[in-house]
């Protein structure tokens, strides 16, 4: 069985870019949502929650503001260590902790796509939803199984509705059997 995981990261107050990027991910058959932060808006929290997956997600550089919030929503201090199935996950906004110390490693604040694997951990940042840097709204989709990681980043102009994607494939990691 094949793990199907939406990655998203630094919509910033672009809660319409965010409605977007999540609509798409459901739209390709996301099961699961992993939020690399800077939400900066309640709102951002609240289309997550909305989506009626199950979810985690952590504060960005930018979120201080939203930390009273975190009793209401899946949302902690990064990094935060999960696990989906067999699969081992560290999540964080910055970039501190970039260790290979488990399968997935998802990270945001860059606002720059980047997917590697090195060794058996597969590093992935969505880039960024809120278009800031590149004039690109973006998201990523990670399938998993016993045979290949595949990502799928998704981007658009912001002046075109029409998404972008691009396929990366890379061998299974070390627990796979997902």
């Amino acid at each position: 069985m094949s793990l199907k995981i939406g990655i998203l990261s630094d919509p910033h107050r672009r809660s319409d870019l965010q409605k977007s990027a999540l609509e798409k991910l459901l739209e390709e058959g996301a099961r699961t949502l992993l939020h690399a932060g800077d939400f900066c808006v309640e709102e951002n929290l609240r289309q997550l929650e909305a989506t009626g997956l199950p979810y985690a997600a952590v504060f960005g550089n930018n979120d201080r503001s939203l930390l009273p919030l975190a009793s209401r929503y899946r949302i902690k201090k990064e990094p935060w260590y999960l696990k989906i199935d067999a699969l081992t996950i560290k999540l964080m906004h910055l970039p501190y902790y970039l260790t290979p110390d488990t399968d997935l490693i998802v990270y945001g604040h860059t606002h720059r796509f980047a997917c590697e694997l090195k060794g058996s951990s597969l590093y992935l940042n969505p880039g960024e939803i809120c278009a800031r840097e590149g004039n690109r709204s973006e998201c990523a989709l990670l399938e998993h199984n016993d045979k290949e990681w595949k990502v799928t980043h998704f981007s658009r102009a912001l002046s075109s509705g029409q998404w972008e994607k691009e396929n990366f494939l890379f061998p299974p990691s070390r627990n796979a059997s997902a």
